[in-house]
């Protein structure tokens, strides 16, 4: 069920008032005696005037001694003076005392915190003011959140960074699902520079990736924020925990690779920079056609089939325990790796179970001029590239990709 949204609204605390009183001064000629109560007429002396000016009066959006969401925002706001001050603090178990920033308005009649609230914590505000004499007051509110449990606390994790290929997306994932979606994306913000246009796309209930609308200029400078602390993400669930995040982009590293015609024409910086023999899948293990991303390097792996269904009894078996300059493309198990046992094949035929082979002195080559984020595009054979088979961002149209967005 989720969490009540109930907020109290109190009286956090009243300042003292300050009287002033009239002074009586003597007139010239003026009588210094007072006249008796009981005196009449019109030589009766006017009694002083009084004048009261009112305590500041504070209110919290949250009353002292409640329990409330993580999600509340706390404001404290001033009448008949001015807020000069507030102190929000509570004790994080980890690193202690923390304080909770926030902004005051233009006239000092407002103070907002700057984030929401984290689970099972005490908070105190102390606020400090004065009234319209000046008379400072000062007053505390006490109050505690709710506890969630950690089925009820979402944390992310971006995926990207570093130094990557021009068609890397930004990747981030949830340990629990996202119900709402829409509430999570409106605090995830990509920016680059130079800008460039771009939008999310959810891939499932806890993963989204945000791409742009071209591939990414090379030298682009990318921040990613994902400031979800506290959001609520639907059935009883909110975020725990903001992360932010940045990457830089490569050089542009295009492979293209036409298994068909057994070549792979390597393409740096819109320059052809190589062409390689390759080998890929044969008949029954035809390599997917479609547009990948580089999501991993390897300088050594073992490859063994029974990790892709293909057992030790069919004859298909293989187990390679040192497959060299391996560079995966899906999920399933395609990769560019050197393939020093097919040489014969590569430019020729196609031998392998799925991945495109070259020699050990091209694959090493290739190795070390790419980067994770590059493109691989695969052309030449009737399997086609399933959604979601790796990093498929680009596999489909932008229109189609933003299709996927909460927003």
């Amino acid at each position: 069920m989720p969490v009540s949204r109930r907020t109290v609204v109190g009286l956090a605390g009243v300042g003292s008032a300050l009287a002033l009183a009239g002074c009586a001064i003597k007139a010239p000629g003026a009588s210094t005696s007072v006249p008796p109560a009981n005196a009449a007429g019109p030589s009766a002396s006017a009694s002083p005037t009084q004048a009261v000016v009112d305590a500041v009066r504070f209110s919290t959006s949250v009353a002292d001694g409640a329990t409330v969401p993580v999600d509340t925002l706390l404001t404290v706001t001033a009448e008949k003076g001015s807020i000069t001050d507030v102190a929000m603090a509570y004790t994080d178990p980890k690193s202690g005392r923390k304080t909770v920033q926030g902004t005051m308005s233009p006239d000092n009649l407002t103070w907002t915190a700057g984030s929401l609230l984290e689970p099972g914590t005490s908070y105190q505000v102390v606020v400090t003011g004065h009234n319209l004499a000046g008379v400072d007051s000062t007053t505390t509110t006490r109050f505690s959140t709710e506890n969630l449990s950690l089925k009820q606390q979402i944390f992310p994790m971006i995926i990207s960074g570093g130094t990557v290929g021009v068609a890397m997306p930004v990747i981030v994932k949830f340990d629990v699902p996202v119900t709402d979606r829409a509430a999570f994306q409106k605090h995830m913000t990509v920016t680059s520079n130079p800008p460039q246009e771009g939008s999310w796309g959810w891939q499932s209930s806890t993963e989204a990736h945000w791409r742009p609308k071209e591939l990414w200029k090379p030298g682009t400078q990318v921040t990613i924020n994902v400031d979800i602390n506290s959001i609520p993400a639907g059935k009883g669930t909110y975020g725990q925990k903001s992360v932010k995040g940045t990457m830089t982009i490569a050089r542009s590293v295009i492979l293209n690779a036409d298994v068909a015609a057994h070549t792979m024409t390597v393409v740096i910086d819109g320059v052809v920079a190589k062409r390689i023999p390759i080998t890929g899948g044969k008949p029954g293990f035809l390599t997917r056609s479609g547009k990948k991303v580089l999501k991993e390097k390897f300088a050594s792996l073992q490859m063994n089939s029974e990790t892709v269904g293909i057992d030790k009894s069919s004859p298909d078996y293989y187990n390679l325990s040192n497959v060299q300059y391996a560079m995966r493309e899906t999920d399933s198990g395609e990769f560019v790796h050197a393939a020093p046992w097919s040489v014969a094949s590569q430019g020729v035929a196609n031998v392998s179970h799925g991945c495109i082979g070259m020699s050990t002195a091209n694959g090493a080559w290739l190795f070390a001029n790419c980067n994770v984020g590059d493109l691989i595009n695969v052309t030449g054979t009737s399997r086609t590239l399933e959604k979601g088979n790796g990093w498929t961002d680009w596999n489909v149209s932008y229109d189609e990709f933003r299709k996927d967005s909460a927003l």
